[in-house]
């Protein structure tokens, strides 16, 4: 076994730090946005202001540039929904308010919804904007003012714009002084980030996730040590 048993002390204040900070209850959900470079930018934007997980509504699976995600794929978790119908009712089923990006005359200023609510922030594909669905099913129509020639920017500059507002208002709010992540879901991420090459064998076996101690060390019984030692091949 090379994989070390233990994660340095910078990193594992490094992945708290993160956690203390991040905001379980404000998503972003993708309707059928597939251009690699806008995924990327706006996952890099939802770990920038704390988003936990965001939400995607694909046909296929969109491709990651790690040029432009620069690592943060590996810190925000992304829920698929095959349909937009299905992704609303998770949010409302968490009390979240659902906001659409549309330009109508029911739309407000982005700037006047309240971001200290449980919140999620539906971003239409490139191209066409949300569905008629999409704009029926959410609670708010938001649309972010343009004095220019074009009506609207991209998508990935029109989430982090959103996504920077909801940090304000929530940093003015207190919100980001208090950790409001689990710690089951903080030891799921210390293992996942601390640890990806035992976290890519316990994926590939089946094996549940180990605790992590306050000294950023594995605490595992010798029988998962053996598992972890065992080679393991599925055809």
């Amino acid at each position: 076994m090379t994989a070390q048993a233990y994660m340095s002390a910078e990193r594992y204040a490094r992945i708290r730090q993160l956690l203390a900070l991040r905001q379980p209850d404000l998503t972003v959900c993708l309707e059928q946005v597939h251009k690699p470079f806008n995924v990327s930018a706006i996952v890099r934007s939802c770990d920038a202001v704390g988003v936990q997980r965001m939400h995607a509504v694909w046909e296929q699976r969109a491709e990651m540039r790690k040029g432009t995600a620069m690592g943060s794929e590996n810190w925000v978790y992304i829920q698929e929904h095959k349909t937009t119908k299905g992704a609303i009712e998770t949010f409302k089923q968490q009390n979240m308010q659902v906001l659409v990006t549309h330009l109508s005359d029911a739309a407000v200023d982005f700037r006047e919804v309240d971001y200290t609510l449980p919140t999620a922030i539906i971003l239409g594909q490139e191209k066409h904007g949300a569905t008629s669905e999409a704009v029926a099913m959410a609670d708010q129509q938001i649309v972010i003012p343009m004095v220019g020639m074009v009506q609207s920017l991209n998508v990935s500059v029109a989430g982090a714009l959103i996504l920077y507002e909801a940090q304000r208002q929530r940093q003015l709010a207190g919100m980001y002084d208090i950790q409001r992540v689990s710690e089951a879901d903080c030891q799921k991420m210390l293992f996942e980030g601390g640890f990806p090459i035992f976290r890519e064998m316990c994926d590939r076996k089946g094996i549940a996730y180990p605790h992590i101690d306050d000294q950023g060390h594995i605490q595992a019984d010798s029988d998962w040590w053996q598992q972890m030692q065992t080679n393991q091949t599925t055809k």
